[in-house]
């Protein structure tokens, strides 16, 4: 069992390099430095291009298959 300090300090660690790399790039102002910025440009949104087409689906697809694997599994504790 892991025990419940180390899971605070991972989720801790996570939310803070998150926290650094967001307002570092706020305060740059440099275009695309955000996570939404690099995100919209991974998926083809801004500016718009093929990679579009295969990227928003397959990324809703996933997003999708993993809230209907992790709701069960949290809320029933299987798998």
């Amino acid at each position: 069992m892991i025990p419940e300090w180390m899971w605070i300090a991972w989720l801790a660690v996570a939310a803070g390099g998150f926290a650094i790399l967001e307002i570092i790039a706020l305060i740059n102002r440099r275009r695309g430095d955000t996570l939404s910025e690099r995100t919209r440009a991974w998926l083809g949104i801004t500016p718009p291009n093929a990679r579009r087409r295969i990227a928003v689906p397959v990324f809703a697809a996933v997003l999708i298959l993993f809230l209907v694997w992790f709701l069960p599994h949290i809320i029933f504790d299987i798998l």
